[in-house]
Parts: C-alpha cells; structure tokens; sequence
C-alpha cells in the first residue's frame, strides 16, 4: 500500500483516484471546488497540503497544470502529469520541474475513465527510465504502463497522433450521417455500412505502416489518383449539401500536389511520407 496524492477529480482524476481506494492505497485528493472526493480519499483543503511523495495530477491543460502546482511543496518529491496537452508542452513542463528539484514523470492515457482499475485500460508514459521504474508497480494499479522513452513529450506524441486519427474518423462519421442525411438516407440505413468499414480499417492501418517501415507504396490496389477521384467526388456531393469539407479539401490538396510531383500511381499511404516531408519533391 502505496501513499498517493491525485490533484484534479474531474472524471478521469476521480478514476485514478478510484482505482487506488480500491486496491487499498491510502489516498489524498484535492480540487479545485471541494466535495468531489470519492468514498475512501482524504480531501485537502490546499494543493500543498495534499501533495505528497507521489503526486499524479489530471487536470484540462498545461495552464490549469501550470495555476495549481505549488514548486516549493513538490521539491523532492515525484510529479507524474496524466493532463493531456501538446509533446512541446510536455518537454517545457519537465524543464520547469527539473529546475525546481521535482522528479517528473510525464503521462497520456489512452483509454477512457472508465477503463481505469481495469485490465483494458493503457497509460502512455515518459521520462527517466528509473523514474518509471520507481513507480512502474503503482501506476500498473491505474492501467496497464507502456513507457516509451526519456524523452518526455514522447508520450504525449503518442498520445495527439493516435487522437489524431480517433477525431479525425468520429468527425468523419459525424460528417457521413449529415451527407446522407442530405439525400434522404436514414441513420439506422447506414450505419451497418459505416460499421463494415470500421471493420476493414485495422488491415488498412497494418499495410500502411508496413509500407511506411519499408518505403514502397504499390499503388496497384489503390492510387493516390483513384484517391483523388474519390475524394473529390466526396467534396462535390458535400457542398451541394451545404456541408463543410475542409478536412476533405486539405486532403485532396496533398494528393493535387502529390500528383503533381510525379507520384499519382504510387499508393494511398506515400501521402503521409510525402506530408512529413512538408509536400515537397
């Protein structure tokens, strides 16, 4: 049984803090506004008297992160941040640390709250590797640790590139339910075929990364051109709908220039090498 302190209980930190009561780990919160603690935590009434030497807090960003700490109380102790942000902000927040004596330790995790104390649950983290090994027993409590490096924004890289293609897809669905919708196709119609396409999807994602790992792109299925088509085709039924397509749009822009660099045969996934790059030749 491990003392821990969770600062923030919005629904994920109530999660964490869960998760510890549960496995019998004497457990202090604090938030912002009071009464939110769950059954079996102690409640501070102030940040500094709730931290202790292992501090985990979740909160909405960097700047709430950056409002509550108090530098002087953390000097000594160990800071792990499970508050989703940006891998710049991450790298910035281990600096500030590292210059107050506080041992840092940064987190993302993948899953929602309700995964917490769960076996499906998985938390991305950063940072010293002694660190992570320090804590790794207490925070496999939370969710199942991946460490992924000494870097400390690798987390959080992880972290913005796997909600990149989660946002990107439910804006997308979001977006198809409004497009049939436009020409007289009822929801309970089409979701079986948006289901079916989720379900070819992980194939999709495999070949793409193998394509990416190896730096061929067989276009012989399909093509940056026949994506072209398709996208555009996406784009003209979108706007006679009255419908956004800016995401669209920014795709087809990368195929324009793609294709225009001589690659229009090569397949779907040179696109994301070719975007690293920034679109050039």
């Amino acid at each position: 049984m491990t003392p821990v302190t969770i600062l923030g209980l919005g629904p994920m930190g109530r999660a964490l803090a869960r998760a510890f009561i549960a496995n019998g780990d004497p457990t202090t919160v604090w938030n912002r506004t009071p009464g939110k603690a769950p059954d079996g935590a102690v409640e501070a009434k102030t940040v500094t008297e709730a931290v202790g030497e292992l501090t985990i807090v979740s909160v909405i960003d960097y700047d709430a992160v950056a409002a509550i700490l108090d530098a002087e109380a953390l000097r000594g102790k160990t800071l792990v941040n499970l508050t989703a942000d940006t891998p710049h902000r991450a790298r910035e927040m281990a600096a500030w640390a590292a210059g107050h004596g506080i041992t840092y330790l940064e987190g993302a995790v993948a899953c929602p709250a309700t995964a917490i104390g769960t076996p499906n649950g998985t938390i991305f983290y950063s940072g010293p590797s002694p660190v992570f090994s320090r804590w790794e027993a207490e925070l496999s409590v939370l969710a199942n640790p991946i460490y992924l490096g000494e870097d400390p924004g690798r987390a959080a890289a992880f972290d913005v590139a796997v909600l990149d293609v989660f946002w990107n897809a439910l804006a997308g669905v979001v977006h198809s339910y409004a497009l049939a919708s436009a020409e007289g196709i009822e929801p309970g119609e089409l979701t079986p075929m948006l289901k079916g396409l989720g379900e070819i999807l992980p194939a999709l994602v495999e070949e793409c990364g193998a394509n990416l790992e190896s730096g061929e792109h067989p276009g012989d299925a399909s093509s940056i051109r026949s994506a072209h088509a398709q996208i555009s085709h996406v784009i003209a039924a979108s706007e006679r709908a009255g419908l956004e397509t800016g995401a669209l749009r920014a795709a087809r822009g990368y195929a324009d220039r793609a294709m225009s660099d001589g690659r229009a045969k090569k397949g779907f996934s040179a696109l994301s090498a070719y975007v690293a790059e920034g679109g050039k030749p």
